[in-house]
């Protein structure tokens, strides 16, 4: 039984931007004659309950607590699983019918009404997996993300799309045999417009009614954790639907948006962006984050649209600078600080990822030090750069293999994702698969060789689904994927590829166990522009535990191809992205390298081997001797 000092606690520190449990004070609750509502909408002149337990009529008028503007009514008429509103008397007189901002779920759409729902104590069975993943820090251990739209990854035969009790069945197996270590699911908060994809939101307490019930997305992560596969969710801080009936200008003033029209509407998106800086957005959006953490044990979160919330000109409408004269964002700026500091408190191995573009705010590291507090940010300009460069024709990429190589540079600026997302497979830019040049078996061949430069690149990775098996059609958001392209031998053999890498990533320590430091990495050749080849080192904790990766990006196989190495003795091919059972036409792999003592720049030592046409290849020494010489040690010095 809650108390009347602990409601004026809650009530208080909503107040001051300090209350992270908010929907314990505000929303429906059980009480021992029946339930209470309550609801924020400190300018409107009366709310009233309705709901089909009156006929939506205006027989239950609320209570204003005039200390804070939140409404509230205690009544034993409304039962479990009947639907309600808030009938809301804005400022100016005008009556609208308004959705309750923390109801945990919602009528099926295009109704918007909430549910009254009542979700037990789960006991979860999950305590293994919450226990290794406090001791693990994610920066040294294999981050290999499956990003997934929920409910188009597949669709019933009448085209309706699986709900979570039936995704638990299917796409955790799935993601299983595949390799994947995560899932990542677009948002799957409540939003009235699928083609929105769930970033225009209604609900933030509520898992969406198109996916099942809350408890079957608890059953879903609890399995998911059960196979060892972590869960991350986006989630939409910055804006959120227009719709009247939403969080729109709720008491018909500026409730959760701005007070400045121009920086309340959100132009790019057709949406309103939160006042960042309100105390009492405050206390919604971070205790919103942290149900989705606590509630459904998610693993992590990904925040959408950062520069639109850390930058006042993002947005294509107009702008006035901040007091400064600059263009921060300082409510932004600060809200995703504490944030991020109030999730690291009580959650500190929950993984935060931002998802933002540009380059002149620090996003990942520690809040102290002036960044952010995330603990990843999505590598936008590599992916822009990196898909670029596969669609040219590799007459030109001699030119332009600057464009995989930039990002050796200034990987070490923040603790990267490297995103193959759904934004790069809709709205006309192709499909991954048709982006790459050339005819059919080429394209396969080129993708083949993206993710394997892809994979031993430092960063976490992410995929969006359907590009493991390399669909050709672009994703519909309506529409199930393409699952028949996998009687196709080529599709059914570059899934294939991608699982074979996908556990080749988890087995070799070298890609993920220095991944956030600077010796995770060291170019071999980047300067080969005639050839267009590219070849680098990756490095794990131990000296004899490296990888050596050569990419071929020309459709010329290249012979007695040279390739410098740290230490002598025999190298072995691990794999060649070229094998018929790929998709390709080699039988066999390379046989093992000798080293000569021949120098290759700062190697003392090389090894030859063929390197296939659009080819990758995957090198580990097989038995080396650990010695080397003092002019290599001085060149990587100078390095």
């Amino acid at each position: 039984m809650v108390t009347k000092q602990q409601v004026l606690t809650a009530e208080k520190d909503f107040l001051s931007g300090e209350n992270f449990y908010v929907q314990h004070f505000l929303g429906a609750h059980q009480v021992d004659d029946g339930y209470v509502f309550r609801v924020w909408a400190p300018n409107a002149q009366q709310v009233w309950l309705v709901g089909d337990f009156n006929q939506w009529t205006d027989t239950l008028p609320m209570n204003k607590r005039t200390e804070s503007g939140v409404w509230e009514i205690e009544t034993n008429q409304v039962k479990e699983g009947q639907l309600y509103k808030y009938k809301v008397k804005q400022a100016n007189g005008r009556e609208v019918l308004k959705i309750d901002p923390f109801a945990v779920h919602f009528e099926a759409r295009p109704g918007t009404a909430a549910v009254l729902h009542s979700i037990p104590q789960k006991k979860w069975r999950d305590g293994l997996w919450q226990g290794r993943k406090k001791r693990q820090k994610t920066f040294n251990r294999p981050l290999n993300i499956y990003e997934v739209h929920a409910s188009s990854w597949k669709h019933h035969e009448d085209g309706t799309p699986y709900r979570f009790s039936e995704l638990k069945d299917e796409l955790i197996p799935y993601v299983k045999k595949m390799g994947y270590t995560h899932i990542e699911f677009m948002p799957l908060m409540e939003h009235p417009l699928g083609t929105s994809w769930g970033y225009q939101l209604t609900g933030y307490f509520a898992l969406s009614s198109y996916y099942g019930t809350p408890e079957e997305f608890q059953d879903f992560v609890e399995a998911c954790h059960l196979e060892n596969i972590g869960v991350f969710v986006d989630w939409v801080p910055g804006h959120f639907c227009v719709n009247d009936d939403s969080l729109a200008y709720y008491d018909g003033t500026p409730t959760f948006e701005y007070m400045d029209e121009n920086r309340a509407k959100n132009v790019r998106w057709g949406a309103i962006n939160f006042d960042l800086g309100k105390p009492q957005v405050q206390s919604f959006l971070i205790s919103s984050a942290l149900f989705w953490i606590e509630f459904y044990h998610i693993d992590g979160i990904r925040v959408d649209a950062v520069s639109n919330m850390i930058y006042r000109d993002y947005d294509e409408g107009p702008w006035e600078p901040n007091h400064e004269g600059g263009n921060r964002n300082f409510e932004g700026y600060y809200f995703l600080q504490k944030l991020n500091s109030v999730i690291k408190l009580a959650h500190p191995a929950v993984v935060m990822i931002a998802e933002e573009s540009t380059s002149e705010t620090k996003i990942t590291g520690m809040v102290e030090g002036g960044a952010l507090g995330f603990d990843y940010k999505w590598n936008m300009g590599w992916m822009n750069d990196v898909l670029r460069f596969y669609e040219m024709d590799p007459i030109f990429r001699k030119d332009h293999l600057s464009l995989l190589s930039f990002s050796f540079m200034y990987r070490m600026q923040e603790n990267y994702i490297l995103p193959l997302s759904h934004d790069e497979v809709v709205h006309g830019k192709k499909s991954l698969m048709h982006k790459m040049w050339g005819d059919r078996y080429k394209q396969f061949s080129q993708l083949r060789n993206l993710y394997t430069y892809m994979m031993m690149h430092p960063g976490k990775k992410l995929l969006f689904m359907g590009s493991e098996w390399g669909q050709f059609l672009e994703w519909k958001y309506d529409h199930g994927l393409e699952w028949v392209d996998l009687n196709d031998a080529f599709n059914a053999k570059m899934q294939f590829f991608t699982q074979t890498l996908n556990e080749l990533y988890k087995e070799e320590r070298a890609l993920w166990e220095l991944d956030d430091q600077e010796d995770s990495l060291m170019v071999i050749d980047a300067d080969n522009l005639d050839e267009t080849t590219l070849t680098f080192l990756r490095q794990g904790k131990t000296k004899r535990d490296f990888l050596i990766v050569v990419v071929n990006l020309t459709p010329v196989e290249r012979h007695d191809f040279a390739i410098g190495v740290p230490y002598e003795g025999t190298y072995r091919e691990i794999l060649n992205t070229e094998r018929d059972v790929f998709g390709g036409t080699w039988v066999a792999n390379n046989p093992d390298c000798q080293t000569s003592n021949t120098p290759f720049k700062q190697y003392d030592y090389q090894i030859k081997t063929i390197l296939p046409a659009l080819g990758a290849l995957i090198i580990k020494p097989e038995k080396i001797k650990m010695t080397r010489k003092k002019a290599v040690k001085k060149a990587q010095k100078k390095e």
